[in-house]
């Protein structure tokens, strides 16, 4: 009986992980075949004209990318913090599962909730106006469980022998964070940032209402009343005229691009990814 569920078990696990994957490659081919039409060098460097009906995305990429290093630049030193905190100075603390389960928590949160607190804190309370940097900030908040996570996993793979040596050497905590667990984690943080601005690239709700327009805007020169133009906002209006044939090819090649570029990061995440679990395993 025992043995009959274990295979009932794989069976719709394995079921479950091939509709998934046929349902993401129906959507990549679908998004492909129509947005092929529209790409082409001068859809990347040219901007927006007749309301989404002609030009490029080129401030759209722009402002996505601002948007993303905001978003890393916020986050980096938080999730580090929070990565040593958890695998160096709470190790066989109870608050570690505290800890632990925030991240978790934090994670689960609708991006949603992160777009109203900024609308409210930093555009209203704040005076900020929509602005590229209050988008960044809500999305390195947004990123940080994924990164986190993924420097506290390569911080726990760590072989123990490392720290051993370390401490046998005479060396303080400080000192074996800097010369051993940094650098030898550096794998994780950035498996992390890659998989947390695969994210950020595709977020729209955050930035919706804080940090991002549809047309008029080009390269920020403040952080008051600055926003961007951006990917996802992109498609969210277009996607409302699309009954324009012109629009709609501008439409699916803004998709098939943002769809290029977190398929991109993710990729190169996943060999860093592998190595990880790799180690850990023959730790």
């Amino acid at each position: 009986m025992r043995k009959f569920k274990r295979h009932a078990l794989q069976l719709v696990t394995g079921g479950c992980a091939v509709l998934a994957c046929g349902v993401f490659v129906a959507i990549a081919v679908a998004i492909t075949t129509r947005g092929l039409p529209a790409i082409h060098w001068r859809f990347f460097v040219e901007q927006i004209k007749l309301v989404g009906a002609a030009g490029g995305i080129f401030y759209n990429l722009i402002g996505t990318f601002i948007l993303m290093g905001t978003a890393l630049a916020v986050c980096a030193p938080l999730a580090v913090g929070l990565a040593l905190t958890h695998g160096v100075y709470l190790r066989g603390h109870p608050l570690r599962e505290k800890l632990t389960l925030l991240l978790y928590l934090l994670n689960g949160v609708p991006s949603i909730l992160f777009g109203l607190f900024g609308f409210v804190v930093f555009v209203k309370l704040c005076g900020l106006g929509k602005s590229w940097l209050t988008g960044g900030l809500l999305v390195g908040i947004l990123i940080l469980p994924t990164v986190t996570v993924a420097l506290v996993e390569r911080i726990a793979s760590l072989p123990s022998k490392y720290l051993e040596a370390a401490a046998g050497l005479g060396l303080t905590q400080a000192q074996i964070i800097w010369s051993v667990i940094l650098p030898q984690s550096l794998g994780g943080f950035i498996t992390g940032s890659l998989l947390g601005l695969a994210r950020a690239a595709g977020e729209l709700a955050p930035i919706m209402f804080t940090a991002t327009i549809f047309a008029g805007a080009t390269i920020p020169h403040g952080i008051r009343e600055s926003p961007v133009l951006s990917l996802p906002y992109h498609i969210f209006v277009l996607a409302q005229d699309s009954f324009d044939p012109a629009v709609g090819s501008k439409l699916w090649g803004t998709a098939l691009t943002l769809l290029g570029l977190t398929m991109l990061l993710s990729l190169l995440a996943l060999p860093l990814r592998l190595k990880i679990h790799e180690e850990a395993h023959h730790a």
